[in-house]
């Protein structure tokens, strides 16, 4: 859909993509099938994380047993927040590309 889209908005489409090729048919996800979505999808920016106060509190809160389901909004909002967080980011900052 996104062909002639910019990097940016095939990003995001590609995030939104996964997310629902994941989702439930409400368009839901549970915490276990989050977590899961983020070690097989997104391994390059939690890796090495394990040992932050803020990254534990984020997956202990993905472990817990509830019956609650996670959005595309908190989906994308927990991205955003692991991004911030992570290592990898540093790096992104570091290697600007000149255009």
């Amino acid at each position: 859909a996104l062909e002639k889209g910019s990097d940016l908005e095939k990003a995001v489409a590609t995030a939104a993509l996964v997310y629902y090729n994941a989702a439930d048919p409400e368009g839901k996800l549970s915490k276990a099938e989050t977590k899961n979505l983020l070690q097989t999808q997104f391994l390059s920016f939690i890796q090495g994380q394990e040992n932050k106060p803020k990254y534990q509190e984020v997956i202990s809160s993905l472990d817990e047993e509830t019956e609650n389901k996670i959005d595309f909004e908190d989906f994308m909002i927990l991205l955003v927040s692991l991004t911030l967080m992570s290592d990898l980011l540093q790096e992104i900052k570091n290697m600007k590309t000149t255009k």
